[in-house]
């Protein structure tokens, strides 16, 4: 049996309105403002996000593992590292289980609130 993994994030940001993100395993709380959002998120589960493409993304491993394609370029990042992804470009994503970060869209309205 897998081991369960452990919440990171303190209370002030679990309180945070839940970001709707259609992806099964991953916990994700949102801090909104009215040019960009941040959004704090953990994956239970091994997550293959396909290729697409938004607005600049700045991300801040805390903890696991992403392997990340921007432009055609892997690059594998782990904690400590930070990564950016231009706006426009092309990218895709294995995250793995245990994966954590702190990561900032550069639009109002990247994603919407859990009902």
């Amino acid at each position: 049996m897998a081991e369960v993994v452990e919440e990171i994030f303190p209370e002030p940001i679990r309180n945070l309105p839940e970001a709707d993100i259609p992806l099964e395993g991953i916990k994700a709380y949102l801090s909104q403002s009215d040019a960009h959002q941040i959004l704090f998120m953990q994956f239970m589960e091994d997550v293959d996000l396909p290729e697409h493409a938004h607005g600049a993304q700045a991300g801040f491993v805390l903890e696991g593992r992403i392997d990340l394609v921007i432009e055609g370029e892997k690059r594998t990042y782990t904690k400590g590292d930070r990564y950016f992804i231009p706006a426009g470009a092309k990218h895709s994503a294995k995250v793995y289980r245990g994966y954590a970060d702190i990561t900032f869209f550069a639009e109002q309205a990247r994603h919407a609130v859990k009902k």
